[in-house]
């Protein structure tokens, strides 16, 4: 193939990366791709990797849209520009830096040091592989400026990210986020001080490690019920990553004698050998550890993602049959468990709140209001939960939030989710349901006999490259244009765009101003109750679509037949909206 294939403005970019300035590695990387393979190039270099809801993540490999040493350095050099810039006065500017089990993290992040180094940065960067909420709470107990977390979280092992996070340890929000692209943008390859300055890099461990677990153990609600069940059998696996050293400690910190590792996954390994994906929202992930709680007869497995700020549960229903819980049921438990023991120690003032994004469980809102605690609705993504406990310190008392996607924070001291603290709680949940003869799916059946049978599903439709981003954008301007006027034959009464940041009663035929900041989601509500929520992922070419029904749960009896009842009428509503 020849060079009059790709695009002109491509090529262009694409041959910049073949002067000395980039290394000889990535100059063979992108001549191959010129000479041989033109839609690769043209995916390589067709943009420049941005910063959404999960911050800078892509494919490894040379070019613009890729993660490499170059299109690192360049964020970090942007980065450290816009810190310097909001911050003049600030005589020792500081930075935290972690990374994941993923291939070239390490490397990553020591590229991230060396960059804040060389702009005279005090950095603080770990000394092995960390967990993403151990590194939030470092940005705030160190005081840092800024910190990077080098992860692609649960993505597969072709994949890595960098997560950058502001002085109150939270990804970034507007306007710092899209400051710090504008920053990115005007730096050339050769601004950026690739040459670091060692003696401005100081390493973490296990200290900061200590003061992490200290802040995780003082959220426990009811540490007499954990080591009364002491003996609780619970299965454990990081899939490979960083979850290993610390969630095994804060289990045996909490009084958990009985805590089986998958040795198999505790092997810090980026191409994820036993597994198809690191993801512990895909069942696959957790097969090797429901084999071993076969094994041992455990009541409990959790396994957390490589960076452990998400967690799969998986626990024990009436037939001894494990199941595995989603992430809106592993919130709404929690959510439950806090705030009946809250309630029970006399913690519940008046003045606490719980915080949800719009498109987790109405559940959990429903659960709130039973306890006359406030529930926030935030866009996805913790930064926005971060952002209301930002907008509420020292006036009110956060109590834990969370998000569909199997990620939830307790406490504040951590502004990322937390899957190290959330191992600890849902362990502590296991433990308090057992001293009541109970497990923690019979306490998930009290929630749904008392609130309703609230049922969640979600499917993501992936379309690769530039062409695909196009088609995602299409199918959501034909959504956002042309609404149903029924789904599954119940009438849509309510639209919710928050990219124009309206809700529209199509009964009352009235308009009202959405209060959050516009992004790219579309909801539909129908009279029988059900939710249908659209959004383009912000860091991969994917549409997702999440689907939320109910019924009533009159007996322990009755769940099979209405949790079946529920599942076809999500697959009545897919089909009715020709999603596959």
């Amino acid at each position: 193939m020849s060079k009059e294939k790709i695009e002109k403005t491509i090529l262009e970019k694409a041959e910049k990366w073949l002067s000395s300035t980039y290394d000889a590695e990535t100059r063979d990387a992108v001549r191959n791709m010129i000479e041989t393979n033109p839609d690769e190039l043209t995916d390589c270099f067709y943009r420049d990797l941005e910063f959404g809801t999960g911050g800078l993540r892509g494919i490894m490999g040379a070019g613009t849209n890729r993660m490499n040493k170059y299109t690192v350095g360049m964020a970090t050099q942007g980065l450290a520009n816009y810190i310097k810039k909001v911050l003049p006065a600030e005589k020792e500017l500081r930075a935290a830096i972690a990374y994941d089990c993923r291939n070239k993290s390490q490397y990553f992040a020591q590229i991230t040091a060396d960059v804040f180094s060389a702009n005279g940065f005090k950095v603080f960067l770990f000394d092995e592989l960390r967990p993403t909420p151990e590194l939030s709470f470092a940005i705030r107990q160190l005081k840092c400026h800024t910190g990077v977390m080098i992860t692609a979280s649960h993505n597969p092992k072709e994949y890595n990210g960098y997560k950058a996070y502001w002085s109150d340890g939270a990804q970034m929000v507007p306007p710092h986020d899209k400051n710090v692209i504008t920053e990115v943008e005007k730096i050339k390859i050769e601004d950026v001080k690739f040459k670091g300055v060692e003696k401005n890099i100081s390493r973490l461990g296990e200290e900061m490690d200590n003061l992490f677990l200290d802040e995780v153990e003082k959220v426990s609600v009811s540490p007499g019920s954990n080591f009364r069940q002491a003996d609780l059998r619970i299965v454990y696996t990081p899939l490979h990553g960083t979850g290993v050293k610390l969630v095994p400690a804060i289990l045996e910190r909490l009084g958990f004698e009985n805590v089986f590792r998958v040795y198999k996954q505790d092997i810090t390994d980026g191409n994820f050998p036993t597994l198809i994906s690191p993801n512990p929202e895909e069942p696959a992930a957790l097969e090797m550890a429901l084999d071993k709680a076969r094994k041992v007869d455990a009541d409990l497995v959790m396994a957390t993602d490589p960076d452990a700020d998400r967690v799969g549960v998986a626990v024990k229903d009436h037939n001894d049959n494990f199941i595995l819980l989603n992430g809106n049921q592993t919130a709404a438990v929690l959510t439950y468990y806090l705030l009946t023991l809250w309630l029970k120690k006399g913690k519940l003032a008046g003045k606490e709140y719980i915080v949800k994004t719009i498109v987790t469980t109405e559940l959990i809102k429903d659960i709130a209001k039973k306890f006359d605690v406030e529930c926030y609705d935030v866009l996805t993504g913790f930064k926005w939960i971060a952002d209301v406990i930002r907008q509420n310190e020292g006036k009110k008392t956060f109590i834990g939030g969370g998000e569909e996607s199997y990620g939830f924070m307790i406490g504040d001291f951590v502004r990322d989710k937390d899957a190290v603290t959330t191992c600890a709680m849902i362990a502590e949940v296991a433990a308090y349901a057992a001293n009541q003869r109970k497990s923690i799916f019979d306490i998930l059946i009290d929630i749904y006999m008392e609130f309703g049978f609230y049922k969640e599903s979600l499917i993501s439709v992936t379309k690769k490259g530039k062409a695909g981003a196009e088609e995602i954008q299409k199918m959501m301007e034909n959504f956002r244009s042309n609404p149903p006027e029924s789904i599954n034959k119940s009438k849509v009464v309510l639209v919710k765009d928050y990219q124009t940041s309206k809700e529209t009663d199509l009964v009352n035929k009235t308009e009202t101003k959405i209060d959050l900041p516009k992004s790219n989601v579309l909801q539909y509500f129908t009279a029988d109750g059900s939710k249908i929520s659209m959004r383009p992922s912000g860091t991969e070419p994917k549409i997702k679509f999440y689907f939320g029904v109910k019924d009533q749960l009159n007996s322990r009896e009755e769940y099979v037949a209405v949790n079946k009842k529920l599942d076809e009428k999500i697959e009545a509503i897919i089909k009715d909206m020709k999603l596959r």
